[in-house]
């Protein structure tokens, strides 16, 4: 008697294709938003004559998109991902309604807190609807969708914002969303009736614990949200105001420092093995390419004579590289998770060594480029190989939670390494020398070879989760 072996599940295919198509829609609208407001915003400040406010609109959508990523962790394992999913795709719509018709600027930054609040809920909730309806064997599949998401946007985003606003305004930008939300959500449709209809996850007396500890480390994360706030205005006013704004920036720091304790799994700043060390090496990743991108636009403007458009090149190498690695990372290539992220980390690692040639000598731009681009490679082969980690130490009870946790903790580190570096260039700025851009990127492959090194603390348990499974 012979048997034949199952189809192994595809996500192209069948009952999970909705779902696949939905999300996809989804993260690529939220990819568009996020590099509109950064091409349309300069036309909002000066039609509305509030130059002073550009600040504060960039900082508005990163502090409230904080405490929403710890308001959907609890809701979504609390009620399930329906409701977040829901109330997130309701805040984005009146977001981009509020811009788009806004008649002043205080609607606008109205509008953009709204659109930060939207980013956190639909990001946690998306992550718990994709644990609870795709088994583990695609999830590396759609990780790589996820950044694969980000790659038009990043390499049309700007140019087709740039359209739009000279051709029919800057308001188009935003309710021209609108018109894109509806069917992505019809998409999502099934999924969310499965998601709806199944059991409430049984809960342990210790898990319980856990959800009590989270809700009492939510004013830790609205702190933590208002440091953030505070910090990035002062960084932008830091030149006229150096003493207001640098006491400002110590006193966020230490507020953040002391949020990041309390909302962080415990062992988290250890590398404790199994998710805490996740939760680390998704940190330091995170603050270690992140501050190295925020600064390759000027670095090679100053240095290298590169117009504005031409430096933009390293958004296109970020975008095109980073799902890259993604891509690779979930093929079936029956190589260990964590190898992936800690081959991912030395990617990382050696390229931004690399890149760091461009602030260290003027002969070099397009092997730094390179590095840049090996460096891009190795955050999208860490970056998806995490989310998967972080699913799978979870479980229905908990995917929340980790996955705003993992979530917090790139933001926070990401704000405190932007804050510190920014500080050392404000301190800097009549003649930013060489050293100021080399310092930053060194210091970016040092994090990402702390990552490295902490990585194989998830070994263990995700070992155990396997042996669970079978």
């Amino acid at each position: 008697m012979t048997t034949t072996a199952a189809a192994p599940p595809k996500l192209f295919t069948g009952r999970h294709l909705p779902l696949v198509l939905g999300v996809i829609g989804l993260v690529t609208l939220g990819a568009f938003e996020n590099r509109a407001v950064g091409t349309a915003l300069p036309t909002m400040v000066r039609e509305f004559g509030a130059l002073g406010s550009f600040g504060l609109a960039n900082a508005a959508p990163n502090a409230s998109y904080l405490i929403s990523l710890a308001i959907a962790g609890l809701w979504s394992d609390r009620r399930g991902p329906i409701p977040t999913l829901r109330a997130g795709a309701i805040s984005f719509a009146l977001a981009q309604l509020l811009v788009g018709t806004a008649t002043a600027m205080p609607m606008v930054i109205a509008g953009l807190l709204l659109s930060g609040l939207a980013e956190g809920l639909l990001d946690v909730s998306l992550m718990v609807l994709i644990a609870r309806a795709l088994p583990a064997v695609l999830r590396p599949r759609m990780f790589s969708l996820f950044a694969a998401m980000w790659v038009l946007p990043s390499v049309l985003g700007p140019v087709l914002t740039g359209v739009v606003t000279e051709q029919f305004g800057w308001r188009w930008v935003f309710l021209g969303a609108l018109v894109l939300l509806v069917p992505s959500w019809l998409l999502l449709g099934p999924a969310r009736r499965q998601a709806a209809d199944a059991p409430a996850p049984e809960r342990s007396a210790e898990d319980a614990a856990e959800l009590e500890a989270w809700r009492a480390a939510l004013p830790w994360a609205l702190a933590a949200s208002a440091a953030l706030f505070l910090m990035t205005v002062a960084g932008d006013h830091l030149q006229e105001h150096p003493y207001a704004g640098g006491t400002t920036i110590a006193v966020s720091l230490a507020v953040l420092a002391r949020a990041a304790v309390r909302v962080m799994p415990s062992g988290t700043f250890t590398a404790r093995r199994g998710f805490p060390a996740v939760v680390g090496v998704r940190g330091l990743g995170g603050a270690a390419f992140a501050g190295v991108g925020a600064y390759l636009p000027l670095l090679l403007t100053l240095q290298h004579d590169f117009s504005p458009s031409r430096a933009g090149v390293t958004l296109s190498i970020t975008g095109v590289c980073w799902a890259l690695g993604s891509w690779l990372q979930g093929r079936d290539h029956g190589i260990d998770r964590v190898t992936v992220l800690r081959a991912g980390l030395a990617f990382m690692t050696v390229g931004l060594a690399v890149t760091s040639l461009l602030a260290w000598t003027t002969a070099t731009t397009w092997i730094g480029l390179i590095g840049w681009g090996f460096a891009g490679i190795g955050m999208g082969l860490s970056s998806s190989s995490l989310s998967v980690l972080t699913l799978d130490l979870s479980d229905q009870a908990n995917s929340g939670r980790n996955s705003s946790a993992g979530q917090m903790a790139a933001t926070m580190s990401i704000a405190t390494g932007l804050a510190v570096s920014g500080t050392l260039l404000a301190f800097n700025a009549d003649d930013p020398q060489p050293w100021v851009f080399g310092a930053i990127i060194t210091t970016g492959a040092l994090l990402a070879l702390l990552g490295f090194v902490a990585a194989p603390r998830a070994r263990r348990e995700v070992a155990e989760k396997v042996r669970e499974e079978v």
